[in-house]
């Protein structure tokens, strides 16, 4: 067997009939299935981030520049914004169990080739291959939680594994700096490598593909939820078909996309730069600093549950409210960051709970929106997608951010995020009312009559 067998997806099984064993079943994976994603993306943090939180001692060790540390930072969210596209179409034909366990294994392997290094050059080759299989991380994450999950419980499910980065974010800077200020810089980047081998391959024990290779109904029939799905949704569709019809030639998929590329430019300027800002313009500690980054990553956690269950509760599964609420919020909270007296903590630290809890939000909800929006059999894909374009912006925060940043200073670099928001939300107002492609509804859509409880006016409507 070749490691291209092991990635093929999971062959449907003869489905189960007992439908107290379906639900017993179906409890029992669906937690598995999500605490052993949790992990797993908790850790693809681990080996993303730890570069990030032992650079100002490695720019002490180095003699490195921001805008040296900025063309890293560029180099990650492009190889991984590419490789989050090409992964997601991958993801979509492979199965998640092996997928998103061999990725993150081999992140573990490049972080700790990047702590044997000392040059420039070999940072950059290094860090490139780590943003190439950081890209398995989310895609099989966006199939499994479309398979598994559906329309009307999603975006609280997607809230609650969205958390998982944030639960990352905020313990890395705290072992990066613990293991840069004991160690030296190097063991921010080996400790992380050698435990995400190790969960890697726990990813490979408790994951499974879709609830059919188990012998369990499709989640729509199990839940009886079919707002806005096809009826052939359960058929495979090919790569052409898959990219053409549903992600590339789809209006929706392009303007969440766009609208991703702002909010991500803010979310990594600020994840990036934050505690840097907080240093170099109000004279903290590095750990003071670095402490910041565990608030705006606790102020995400409780953003993306929020996010989720409003849109799921609030809004009955449409996700462009809370989008464009939230990005407007997030605009006022960077200005009260920027603005705010020097080394007062507690408000410091308040604020950057408030732009993690604003812009993990849209930042979350945005990726869900692009799977409603396509076709099941696409949601790896049309998620990849807009998180290419999102990870172009990420780039954008990178060497271009922190160069604004060195001609302008921290004015140049705050009023350059208020921009983005502004963009962002111009861009998501017009998806307020849309809650699935109406391309992709079913033919025959239940009438208002029926969904108010009287299936015989519906009927008599139809006639």
């Amino acid at each position: 067997m070749s490691v291209l067998d092991i990635l093929k997806p999971a062959p449907p099984a003869p489905e189960i009939q007992d439908p107290d064993v379906v639900k017993e079943r179906y409890k029992y994976w669906r937690w598995r299935i999500f605490y052993g994603m949790y992990v797993g993306y908790v850790f693809y943090y681990f080996t993303r981030k730890s570069f990030t939180f032992a650079m100002p001692i490695l720019m002490e060790d180095l003699g490195l520049q921001i805008s040296d540390l900025g063309i890293l930072s560029s180099i990650l969210a492009i190889t991984y914004g590419l490789s989050k596209f090409l992964s997601g179409i991958l993801a979509d034909r492979s199965n998640p169990r092996y997928f998103m366990g061999i990725g993150l294994i081999l992140t573990g392997v490049f972080n700790i080739l990047f702590g044997m290094s000392s040059s420039i050059t070999f940072f950059a080759i290094f860090w490139g291959f780590n943003g190439l299989f950081q890209g398995w991380g989310w895609p099989p994450c966006a199939r499994l939680l479309t398979h598994w999950y559906s329309q009307k419980e999603r975006g609280t499910w997607w809230g609650l594994c969205s958390s998982s980065h944030s639960v990352g974010g905020a313990l890395i800077p705290l072992v990066a700096a613990f293991c840069a200020q004991l160690w030296g810089w190097r063991y921010a980047m080996y400790l992380p490598g050698v435990m995400c081998i190790g969960i890697g391959l726990f990813l490979m024990n408790r994951l499974r593909d879709t609830p059919r290779s188990l012998g369990l109904p499709t989640i729509e029939k199990y839940k009886n939820d079919f707002p806005g799905a096809k009826k052939d949704e359960e058929k495979e569709i090919s790569i052409k078909e898959m990219l053409l019809k549903h992600v590339l030639s789809n209006k929706y998929i392009w303007i969440l996309a766009i609208s991703y590329f702002f909010v991500y430019i803010i979310r990594q300027a600020i994840n990036d730069f934050g505690a840097l800002f907080l240093i170099k313009a109000k004279g903290y500690s590095m750990m003071a600093a670095n402490g910041s980054i565990f608030w705006f990553e606790i102020g995400g956690i409780f953003g993306s549950l929020a996010a989720g269950w409003a849109s799921d509760k609030i809004f009955k599964g449409r996700r462009g409210p809370i989008n464009v609420l939230f990005s407007i919020a997030v605009i006022f909270a960077i200005a009260a960051f920027y603005l705010s007296p020097g080394d007062q903590k507690i408000i410091d630290y308040s604020l950057m709970f408030a732009i993690g809890f604003l812009i993990f939000g849209p930042q979350m909800l945005i990726g869900i929106a692009a799977v409603e929006l396509s076709h099941k059999k696409a949601a790896a894909t049309s998620n990849g997608f807009v998180g290419w374009i999102a990870y172009l912006g990420a780039a954008t925060a990178g060497y271009p951010i922190s160069k604004i940043a060195e001609v302008w200073g921290w004015y140049g670099f705050f009023l350059s995020l208020g921009i983005c928001g502004v963009i962002s939300v111009l861009l998501l107002v017009p998806l307020w009312k849309i809650k699935s492609n109406p391309k992709f509804a079913l033919e025959e859509p239940e009438t208002p009559s029926m969904q108010n409880g009287n299936p015989g006016a519906a009927q008599a409507a139809k006639d």
